[in-house]
């Protein structure tokens, strides 16, 4: 399965942002959908999954009451709503697929998009 994340930008402090991941190649619905970022400098890190029947949803303690992982499967897409945005979540956002569960290891995910830069200023 090929992926396509979108709709990254330049935001300011408080400020929403819906990032979206197309799939192509095959259907997204066996998959466990994943959101990972990598701040400035620093390693690429877990942020959102959601399994793949979307009744089950994982987070990082960072984003946690902010950011909200879904999916489409008609759509073949997967969403990460970003509500109040930070600085510190100034990243490049990588949505990612894998058939093993909900996982936060970022080893564990067979498929990656290439990625699309969030910017939070303050």
């Amino acid at each position: 399965v090929q992926l396509q994340a979108s709709g990254g930008g330049l935001v300011q402090a408080g400020g929403s942002l819906r990032l979206s991941c197309a799939a192509s190649g095959r259907t997204l619905s066996m998959y466990v959908m994943g959101w990972f970022r990598q701040p400035p400098g620093r390693e690429r890190e877990f942020v959102a999954a959601i399994s793949w029947r979307g009744d089950n949803t994982r987070y990082a303690d960072s984003v946690k009451g902010r950011f909200t992982i879904s999916r489409d499967d008609a759509k073949n897409t997967a969403y990460l709503q970003m509500n109040s945005l930070k600085p510190e979540d100034t990243a490049i956002y990588y949505c990612a697929a894998n058939l093993a569960g909900l996982m936060a290891s970022a080893t564990l995910y067979e498929h990656w998009g290439q990625g699309t830069l969030v910017t939070v200023s303050s």
